[in-house]
């Protein structure tokens, strides 16, 4: 978290802001207020009417926290300058832009825009007492495109430090009745940057309304992220952004669950599996496309023959690594995790290539980048088609006997009904009996099936074999 100086005219801000104060309460009547939650205690706060060219969009705020790195140029500026005009139109950019493409503009925006046109300003935001915008960024840049020359705020407490700021907004943004949500990475963020500044589990997983599994799920997540984008990093310097992993929101989860319940049998399948699977991400295929990768053994079986020569290659294994200080080896990853490890990080850095717009990488280069991306796609393609017909097969397979086990549920269910009605003496002992009619006749048509082709028959098909073919069953 990053303590920004005041803006370079920050006391004209607070003596206006100030003086505004004072004439609102010598006025009399009815002041308006605005509620916030703070340090678990209602915190009232006076709400004024600012000029919008005396308030400064947050950079500190968590709802563009990802989007920042869409321009590297940019947000060294925004950093180094956070109030200057480029970084502030910046701000403006991203608010108003597609959180998972920022090239793009995002409809809630316009959308928003189109309300405070028609309605005007609803609720107030929150500004400090330099002009800082805690609360309501987007509305601010929304009502600037509009050509509002002002916007109704609250102001908080002239003592509140930057951590109180970040708290503030995040507490706001929790609420149930908000209605735009942070995008999911910019969620993550906050979750992290909670847990950093040492607050507990428990209280984090309660201010998000989640379980405490959730939380952990969500931070082994970003540690992913952060990991595949440290791996993408190319000789050149470009490497992946935090936005290029938010539409993967459910793909990651399923990830980890499935990762989660394969390493206690097997840590190096589950790995591979990992890999593998993240591989099938970067790459851009759906979410049912990535479920055909069911454990580790999927680059062998599927993927092995679909890839070219030169990216058939696996990575040769480390035998052992050192652990620094203690001068201690231990064993290295096993050939095959490393295969997967290899082929993941040349797709990440692939895309990292090819989506560069650093000047330090050429078009040739983003073009090759790109022929790789494409080559790998194919390969990708042709094995998970081939992991979902076999996938289909098995279902197929395990069908029948699914439905049947799936009847004998049904029948002892039966039972204990049978039992209740006969106490009771509330038993339709006609329907009873049309009832077990029927379920010998579908159980002759189940034997007619079942001795079909199976020449040395199972105890189980013998005895339906046997009790379909009884005096009276004909």
């Amino acid at each position: 978290m990053h303590d920004y100086p005041p803006p370079r005219n920050a006391d004209e801000i607070s003596s206006l802001i100030k003086q505004r104060l004072v004439e609102s309460r010598e006025s009399g009547g009815v002041h308006e207020t605005v509620t916030v939650d703070w340090n678990q205690q209602p915190l009232h706060v006076e709400v004024l009417e600012l000029p919008l060219a005396h308030l400064y969009f947050n950079p500190a705020t968590h709802r563009v926290r990802a989007q920042r790195s869409h321009d590297s140029d940019r947000d060294r500026a925004l950093h180094d300058d956070p109030y200057g005009e480029r970084s502030q139109e910046y701000l403006k950019f991203l608010l108003q832009a597609d959180p998972a493409n920022p090239d793009l503009r995002d409809p809630d925006f316009d959308h928003l825009k189109e309300s405070l046109e028609e309605f005007g300003q609803n609720d107030p935001g929150l500004v400090t007492h330099h002009g800082i915008v805690v609360n309501g960024n987007t509305r601010a840049a929304a009502l600037r495109e509009i050509g509002a020359r002002s916007m109704r705020v609250g102001i908080l407490p002239e003592s509140f430090t930057w951590a109180d700021i970040n708290a503030i907004e995040l507490s706001l943004q929790l609420r149930k009745d908000h209605r735009r949500d942070y995008s999911y990475i910019n969620r993550l963020l906050a979750m992290d940057e909670q847990a950093r500044l040492g607050r507990p589990p428990g209280a984090i997983a309660k201010d998000f309304r989640i379980k405490i599994t959730t939380l952990g799920q969500e931070r082994w997540i970003l540690g992913v992220i952060r990991e595949l984008i440290e791996r993408s990093r190319t000789a050149e310097g470009v490497e992946l952004q935090l936005i290029d992993f938010e539409n993967h929101q459910e793909k990651l989860k399923e990830l980890h669950r499935g990762y989660e319940k394969q390493r206690s049998a097997d840590p190096d399948l589950a790995d591979i599996y990992k890999e593998t699977r993240l591989a099938s991400i970067m790459l851009g295929f759906a979410k049912t496309d990535v479920r055909h990768i069911e454990d580790g053994n999927f680059p062998d079986t599927y993927l092995a023959d679909s890839l070219p020569g030169e990216l058939a290659a696996a990575a040769e294994a480390a035998d052992a690594v050192m652990v620094p200080g203690l001068g201690v080896a231990m064993p290295g990853p096993s050939a095959a995790v490393s295969a997967a490890r290899s082929l993941n990080d040349r797709i990440l850095r692939a895309k990292a290539t090819a989506s560069a717009v650093s000047a330090r990488v050429s078009e040739q280069k983003k073009q090759v980048a790109q022929d790789t991306v494409d080559q790998l796609k194919e390969s990708f393609d042709a094995a998970l088609d081939r992991a979902g017909r076999d996938g289909r097969v098995r279902k197929r397979k395990q069908l029948a006997p699914t439905r049947l086990l799936d009847a004998a549920a049904d029948i002892d269910q039966c039972v204990v009904d049978l039992v209740q009605a006969r106490a009771t003496g509330a038993l339709d002992e006609d329907a009873f009996d049309d009832a077990v009619l029927k379920l010998q006749d579908s159980l002759r048509k189940l034997a007619r099936q079942a001795g079909r082709g199976i020449s040395d028959p199972g105890a189980g098909v013998s005895w339906l074999l046997e009790a379909a073919t009884a005096r009276g069953s004909a």
